[in-house]
């Protein structure tokens, strides 16, 4: 077996690898004396079917298979072996393809085409000047959240009397066309009514006003125009929703009115714990302050990586082997109905300059030899884990339900890779704060905005 290869260029090289007989005859003769063992052939007992036979009715799919198993481990070996740094697969040379003959030839010669990475230079010093945007938090930033945080927390109260934003509880009893109660009718109880929910304003106007024990006689559908929340409203099939047309009495068992959280100690605690040391109204105002600024960092280092990756990919040309990666994607993506050549044609300059940027990154990783620490990606899960329950406003999360969230967000094997790359990523763009000229500028969050457009 030998292995030689030829450059085209800088990132297309031709992989020639010849197999002889003596590389494969031992593991053909070994399969087909298996296959003459377990063998089932009419006229002959198991184990007696004579090796010619054997070899007529499957010699050729068996060196065939053999012999690409040679070929695939020896490609693999010689991969490693010379450190090549290839971009997708080999692909074999389809007219060369078309030259063999199994069923005579002994020794073989395959032929490939691949891809090699170029070498990438990337130079970073103080002479280069990058625009890091910081977005300022302004009061009625801070206002907004405060007032999200109250609302959070708070809860429907009883009240006396109706208001256009109560929240109203009562039983529903169904009327025939007398104004009389439907035997067996639809009669649900308990049903909660958001008023400010009803869209004729004509119903939603005589609940306005309403004490407990008062009634009132209406159209659901009507109020609502929604058979599909009217069904589910009156606990009926969807079916039934679609057919209805009746009045009905809704008489008030309960109204309540939601108010927001007073900002005070006992909001702070709930949202702190009990252990924190913000008392003041100035001191949550603050804490919020820190929490939005925390937030936009996020925001603008976002922007920065944008740019940064839009900087290094003009400053730094790239050449890569578009018409291999193209055939390479075609090819991988063969049996994938979802993924047409089309579609890879009108993608395909987007997955050039990922590529492009991919490479650069691996530069400024190997130059200097940043690493990802398990412990880093599960620190980042729980991260995630405590951001997805901020967003339900729940802050005082126990430690051991963080670490049981981020180990499940690592079990997932996509998931894991994704914040494999993100935190290399963020290495790569922390490297580049330190060794370029940062001019840090600070910007409204409205500017922020309309340069993100």
């Amino acid at each position: 077996m030998n292995i030689t290869r030829e450059n085209i260029d800088d990132v297309n090289a031709v992989l020639k690898v010849g197999i002889e007989k003596a590389d494969y005859e031992k593991a053909v003769n070994d399969t087909l004396k298996d296959y003459r063992q377990k063998a089932s052939v009419p006229g002959f007992r198991p184990g007696k079917v004579p090796a010619g036979l054997i070899k007529k009715r499957f010699g050729t799919a068996v060196l065939v298979e053999e012999v690409n198993k040679v070929l695939s481990q020896s490609l693999s070996k010689y991969l490693v072996e010379e450190k090549l740094n290839i971009l997708g697969e080999p692909l074999p040379n389809e007219e060369q393809q078309k030259s063999i003959n199994w069923d005579t030839d002994e020794d073989f010669e395959f032929v490939f085409d691949i891809a090699l990475a170029p070498e990438v230079k990337v130079t970073l010093d103080k002479r280069s000047k990058y625009d890091y945007y910081k977005i300022a938090v302004s009061e009625e930033m801070i206002d907004q959240q405060v007032d999200m945080v109250a609302s959070q927390l708070g809860q429907n109260v009883p009240v006396e009397e109706v208001k256009d934003n109560s929240s109203v509880r009562g039983d529903f009893v169904q009327l025939d066309e007398n104004g009389e109660p439907v035997e067996d009718g639809i009669q649900p109880t308990g049903v909660l009514l958001g008023v400010d929910m009803i869209k004729d304003e004509e119903i939603k106007n005589a609940f306005v006003g309403r004490k407990k024990d008062d009634t009132l006689v209406f159209d659901p559908v009507k109020a609502f125009d929604n058979r599909h929340e009217v069904g589910h409203m009156l606990n009926i099939k969807h079916e039934e929703a679609d057919e209805l047309n009746s009045e009905f009495k809704f008489t008030i068992t309960e109204i309540l009115q939601f108010e927001k959280a007073e900002i005070n100690e006992e909001l702070f605690k709930k949202v702190y714990g009990e252990e924190t040391e913000i008392n003041t109204v100035e001191d949550f105002r603050n804490k919020i302050k820190e929490e939005i600024a925390a937030n936009l960092v996020y925001s603008s280092d976002q922007k920065f990586t944008v740019d940064t990756r839009d900087t290094l990919l003009e400053k730094i040309k790239v050449e890569l082997p578009e018409t291999f990666l193209k055939r390479w994607l075609i090819a991988a993506n063969k049996d994938n109905k979802d993924v047409t050549e089309e579609q890879i044609e009108n993608e395909f300059e987007y997955f050039i300059k990922d590529l492009q940027w991919q490479l650069i990154k691996d530069s400024i990783i190997k130059e200097n030899e940043l690493k990802v620490t398990p412990e880093e990606t599960q620190d980042f899960a729980k991260q995630m884990a405590r951001a997805q329950y901020s967003q339900y406003g729940i802050h005082d999360v126990p430690a051991e339900q963080l670490e049981s969230f981020a180990k499940m967000i690592m079990e997932k094997p996509e998931e894991s890779e994704r914040i494999y790359k993100k935190l290399y990523e963020d290495k790569v763009i922390e490297v580049v704060k330190e060794k370029v000229n940062i001019q840090e500028k600070e910007i409204s969050q409205e500017e922020f905005n309309e340069m993100m457009k």
